[in-house]
């Protein structure tokens, strides 16, 4: 996967990842998405938000399929709360801390693509990162 870099508002780094950039702060998520913990750790985040909203994430263990697994599943899944539960979706996305901000850019950048597809990119992305996070903090507090 092409990395593309350039800066972006408010002077974040953005990285052409996936399918659409994303404004990315503190680290390059690019070097983790090949990682076989990370990925599972990524896939576990979402089934279980995902699972709190009564979806099932289905993941087949071949870390090299899964985000077009994920990718698949969750895009059905967003596509079905825009047109039957809006705000359902708005509290999914607020439980996985994505802003309304986040989409209106990403849309804006990408107007060819689909509402659930842009979406789809940022909470996979956003589930990535609170792994990220979540294991930067962890390895942290084991060295103090």
């Amino acid at each position: 996967m092409q990395k593309v870099r350039k800066i972006c508002p408010e002077g974040k780094t953005c990285l052409q990842t996936g399918k659409i950039k994303i404004a990315v702060e503190q680290f390059d998520i690019e070097l983790y998405k090949h990682r076989t913990d990370i990925i599972s750790q990524t896939v576990r985040q979402v089934q279980k938000d995902f699972g709190m909203f009564g979806f099932d994430v289905i993941f087949s263990g071949n870390t090299e399929l899964a985000y077009e697994e994920m990718f698949r599943q969750l895009a059905a899944y967003i596509l079905q709360l825009l047109e039957n539960d809006y705000h359902k979706l708005a509290s999914l996305l607020y439980h996985i801390d994505l802003g309304e901000d986040h989409i209106a850019i990403a849309r804006d950048q990408h107007p060819d693509w689909g509402l659930a597809e842009v979406v789809t990119e940022l909470v996979i992305h956003r589930e990535l990162k609170k792994v990220l996070m979540r294991n930067y903090f962890r390895q942290k507090g084991t060295e103090a």
